[in-house]
């Protein structure tokens, strides 16, 4: 029977492993992950998990039993070092050899972190990225503490929200002239800015960090402006880097990221790769699409690949991030936009941001706006783009604009 190997055991690598199961494959499936708990979901860390709402159990993907009662080896606390692509074997921590028919490498990206130079290595500086981070840092988060968020993205405002809502004092910096400047318009950015504001959070654009001061553990943070602050902890979001290593090794073709062709395939014809690790094809370009959405509908169609569908993977990007009471969710993606046109709702912090290339509809960003995220998604998917003043038409019917 043939033996599919995937070396990850986040998103990406369970949603395949069910997959392959759902459609009927028989053969072996193993699944190494390098955690010590079932694949879990990682975007509530960074929310729910750390203001104490969600449970461990309750970030599992799947009951730890689906894995035995489906006949999937998970193999956790499990490191893949290395991979012998003549011999079909994947070489483990522990010196074991897995033999392979085919191998997906599910294996998703690192967060960047602050050189040791600068106080990286100090206590009390975190990274959120994985379970064992959210528990280091949970203990900090308590009332009248001082946080420094370094980084304007999605990771550090989340960080940020969840930082104000529990009681800390919150300095974000952002080195560009903007948060969200590398992934969202102006108007994207002024939004958060205020809704950030409001909740008492000190933004500062166009400063990034210096160095962080202390012994042993971070006490203070020199700024490039050279404001001195004084901190109890530090959360770094400054992105994330595909994790490549074992690919690269094992002689695959990397370039930001894993290089995959259409179906999920990698250089080599018996190695696959999907989510945060993998590239993919998007309107005519290799692209490395970092989402839940993303390494959920990858991993699926490298899972019917495998069994012979021979199916390109057709990218529908979809994001979200929960931020106090906005819940921002995003359609396509604004690669090349060269306008935006924005529609208020009703209700205060309603509102939606649509991105347009010429006459091209490429994306849309909707605070508190699920109806017109919808629409937006549906636009997108069919390639229709309406006109831009119909859009900022407050007497438009938007659910019209669907109609043929």
């Amino acid at each position: 029977m043939p033996h599919v190997v995937v070396v990850g055991a986040g998103q990406a690598g369970a949603s395949l492993v069910a997959r392959l199961r759902a459609q009927g494959f028989e053969g072996e499936i193993t699944l190494i992950g390098a955690e010590t708990v079932p694949p879990y979901q990682r975007p509530p860390l960074s929310k729910a998990y750390l203001l104490g709402e969600m449970t461990q159990e309750r970030l599992y993907l799947r009951p730890a039993e689906f894995y035995a009662d489906n006949d999937i080896r998970l193999r956790l606390n499990t490191r893949a070092v290395a991979i012998d692509p003549a011999a079909h074997h994947v070489l483990l921590n522990n010196d074991e050899r897995v033999q392979y028919d085919e191998l997906v490498l599910a294996v998703g990206a690192h967060p960047r972190t602050l050189p040791a130079s600068i106080g990286g290595m100090l206590d009390g500086v975190f990274a959120v990225r994985d379970l064992a981070d959210a528990d280091a840092m949970t203990p900090a988060f308590t009332v009248g503490k001082r946080v420094l968020i370094v980084g304007g993205g999605y990771i550090g405002l989340e960080a940020a929200a969840v930082a104000s809502k529990l009681g800390l004092n919150v300095t974000l910096i952002e080195m560009a002239d903007r948060i969200l400047q590398r992934v969202a318009a102006p108007e994207t950015s002024d939004y958060f800015r205020a809704l950030h504001q409001h909740h008492g959070v000190d933004i500062r654009e166009g400063v990034g960090l210096d160095h962080l001061l202390g012994d042993d553990h971070v006490a203070g943070a020199m700024l490039t402006d050279g404001t001195e602050l004084n901190i109890d902890f530090a959360v770094i979001g400054v992105g994330i880097t595909p994790a490549t290593i074992l690919a690269d090794s094992a002689g695959l073709t990397v370039a930001n990221g894993i290089v995959t062709d259409a179906f999920g395939r990698t250089s080599d014809p018996h190695i696959w790769a999907a989510g945060d690790c993998a590239t993919c094809q998007f309107r005519g370009e290799t692209i490395r699409l970092e989402s839940v959405g993303n390494a959920i509908d990858q991993a699926e169609a490298v899972a019917a690949n495998i069994m012979g569908a021979n199916q390109a993977y057709l990218p529908k990007p979809w994001f979200w991030s929960d931020q106090y009471d906005c819940k921002l969710q995003i359609a396509g993606l604004n690669m090349g936009y060269t306008d935006v046109f924005v529609r208020r709702g009703d209700e205060p912090g309603v509102q939606s941001n649509w991105y347009y290339k010429g006459e091209t509809l490429l994306a849309v960003d909707a605070m508190n706006d699920p109806r017109n995220y919808m629409i937006g998604k549906r636009l997108i998917e069919a390639g229709r783009s309406p006109d831009p003043a119909a859009i900022t038409d407050p007497a438009t019917d938007m659910k019209a604009l669907l109609k043929p």
